[in-house]
């Protein structure tokens, strides 16, 4: 199988080649990728090549794929998997593969044959002996992408837990009905945060808070949430309901006191006849996205009793240090969990609940582009704000943001029905808009193969 990949052969150094991929022949896979999605996680790979730890040390002379949030069809299907895949099949993949012994060997970073940034990818035995192909049922291939983000989520709002009253057992989880702080909310996986927090069919709060000193990122979340601004309110304030979840999305950038600025939105529930304890305004659940010590110190002051910090920011800094007050973790039981990545049930859940449109993911996505774009909007990522970057792989796109649509469909009427279909979606992607990418922007051109591209053979013990 002919593909175009973009492979990592050292720090910065990413090249789009022509290459030849095996045959499925008995144990493999064949997918021919659709979408992916653009992570942090691809940036720091990228940039840092082998300083990273889950990058390979000869990717000089044996470089690696990058990119792990895929969607696809099944093309060529091995003898060994006829009875649980087939060809024209839709599927996600889970890129931690979690294999014994080799658990740093992640999809994006440590494969050879296995990538978001490509057109094609040669699954080998043990991605599907590790349960990681997963089927997907939902109208939209970029929806699929997004199941890998979402299920980074799931696993954190699984990952959080509270001590059961009078015993040594624990609640994992969100507190069901609790009350929820996201702290810098509004980046891409603040939205997907959201989205879940309002429309999983596990555990919801009935009260959710979401802060950020964004003024465009905020007004961007609340519009596409459907909240309304509070007229009057100081600092901005927008509110309503979400599927019977209590959303406030405000602005903290100006706020003196945010700690109490922030409890202030729960001491209503204190003032109840049926509340006989008072909580002092502390959250049940707090998710931060920002690895700013300043911030940690605040979530230690915003727990309430029993209350779980889950630090979702992934930080670049390995000394990062913050003061958290070890008084309260003694008596007030606060706690702190951090999680990186799903797991295989995480990502099987997810790629479930977009495809029955109980999640709407599509919130993430502000930049949308094909494959030629994709290394250079990889290593954009810091410098460039927005949300998610949407790559279809299969075409030649500028990284456009959605809201230049408009501007660049005064003159090209490509751009111009993009807008289009866009602004009858609220300003957000959508699959009518996937539907006309695919049929009318331009082709990528495989060429002749520069080589032919084998993957590792990897066996459970």
């Amino acid at each position: 199988m002919k593909a175009k990949a973009w492979r990592l052969y050292g720090a910065r150094d990413a090249r789009l080649e022509d290459i030849e991929l095996e045959a499925a022949g008995d144990e493999g896979i064949v997918v021919e990728l659709v979408t992916n999605t653009i992570c942090l996680s691809d940036y720091k790979g990228v940039t840092l090549g082998t300083g990273h730890k889950r990058v390979p040390r000869d990717i000089a002379t044996r470089p690696t794929m990058f990119g792990h949030e895929i969607s696809g069809i099944v093309r060529e299907v091995g003898t060994k998997w006829r009875d649980q895949f087939r060809v024209g099949q839709h599927v996600g993949l889970q890129p931690s593969l979690n294999i014994p012994g080799h658990e740093l060997e992640t999809v994006g970073y440590a494969w050879h044959t296995i990538g978001g940034e490509t057109t094609h990818v040669y699954l080998p035995s043990i991605v599907m002996e590790m349960g990681c192909l997963l089927p997907y049922d939902g109208d939209a291939y970029f929806k699929c992408s997004l199941a890998e983000p979402i299920s980074c989520i799931v696993s954190g709002f699984r990952t959080n837990y509270h001590n059961a009253f009078c015993s040594h057992d624990l609640e994992v989880g969100i507190v069901d009905k609790g009350t929820m702080l996201l702290l810098a909310g509004c980046g891409a996986m603040g939205l997907g945060c959201i989205d879940i927090a309002c429309h999983s069919p596990e555990k919801r709060p009935r009260r959710l808070v979401v802060t950020d000193i964004d003024a465009a990122r905020l007004a961007r979340a609340a519009r596409m949430f459907g909240l309304r601004r509070v007229e009057d309110a100081a600092p901005y304030h927008a509110a309503g309901t979400i599927n019977g979840v209590e959303v406030h999305m405000v602005n903290t950038k100006d706020v003196a006191d945010p700690v109490t600025f922030l409890k202030s939105y729960n001491l209503v529930d204190d003032a109840r006849a049926d509340n006989p304890t008072s909580t002092g305004g502390g959250y049940d659940d707090i998710f931060l996205f920002a690895a700013v010590p300043a911030l940690i110190t605040q979530c230690s002051d915003l727990l309430g009793f029993g209350g779980c910090l889950n630090f979702f920011a992934g930080p670049t800094n390995q000394q990062l240090m913050a003061e958290f007050n070890f008084y309260n973790v003694h008596y007030m039981m606060h706690h702190v969990v951090a999680n990186s990545g799903g797991d295989v049930k995480d990502m099987a859940d997810s790629v479930d609940w977009i495809g029955k449109g109980y999640l709407h993911p599509e919130v993430m996505i502000t930049h949308v582009g094909g494959l030629d774009s994709a290394a250079e909007a990889t290593l954009d990522m810091l410098k460039i704000p927005g949300g998610k970057r949407l790559v279809y792989t299969h075409v030649n796109m500028p990284m456009t943001a959605i809201e230049d649509f408009a501007e660049k469909g005064k003159t090209d009427p490509f751009f111009a029905e993009l807008d289009r279909l866009c602004s009858a979606n609220n300003g957000l992607w959508c699959k009518a808009a996937e539907d006309y990418l695919l049929a009318h922007a331009p082709k990528v051109e495989i060429g002749e193969p520069k080589e032919l591209v084998k993957e590792r053979i990897i066996r459970l013990q």
